[in-house]
């Protein structure tokens, strides 16, 4: 598993997917939102963007899933709690590029997507403990993609909750 410095390139490649997952979407697609490491300036991330799509409703998701896979992209299964429909965009076989979570709108997953984006854009003090923590579980899980991610999810919740009772982090965290 590779971890890279951020790239300031990944923001015109979001930019440039999203649009496509909207116009392939048209009016199944409320919104699309570049997610994760990669749409935060400064942090260290696999070379992999995250977007997560809202749609309006769980009965518009296979449609929307039939219109990416015309588009390019293969559909991975339902997630579930854990990021969603999931859909993955390759630039060769088996080097992913895009992850692509569908949610619905009103599901927590999206709040919880754009929550934890934003405290990493907007705090610093989070943003680098996040990075270390990154680090340390890529030298712990070198080949282990389940463990990395799984063992970042305890981290993901405190600063969701710190967000959720209107708390800094960084303050908490002292």
């Amino acid at each position: 598993m590779r971890i890279v410095d951020h790239d300031p390139a990944w923001a015109g490649l979001a930019a440039e997917a999203c649009r496509l997952v909207r116009e392939a979407g048209g009016d199944l697609v409320a919104d699309v939102q570049h997610v994760g490491s990669t749409a935060v300036a400064g942090l260290p991330a696999k070379p992999i963007l995250d977007l997560a799509a809202a749609v309006s409703a769980d009965e518009v998701i296979g449609e929307l899933i039939e219109k990416l896979t015309a588009l390019g992209y293969i559909y991975r299964g339902d997630e579930g709690a854990s990021g969603g429909q999931l859909l993955v965009w390759e630039s060769q076989p088996d080097i992913r590029t895009i992850h692509l979570h569908v949610v619905t709108s009103d599901d927590v997953q999206w709040r919880n997507y754009l929550r934890f984006r934003d405290a990493l854009r907007r705090d610093a003090e989070v943003r680098n403990r996040y990075a270390e923590l990154k680090r340390e579980l890529r030298r712990r899980f070198p080949d282990d993609r389940e463990s990395y991610t799984e063992s970042k999810h305890e981290f993901i919740r405190e600063v969701l909750d710190m967000e959720t009772r209107g708390h800094s982090p960084e303050r908490a965290a002292g």
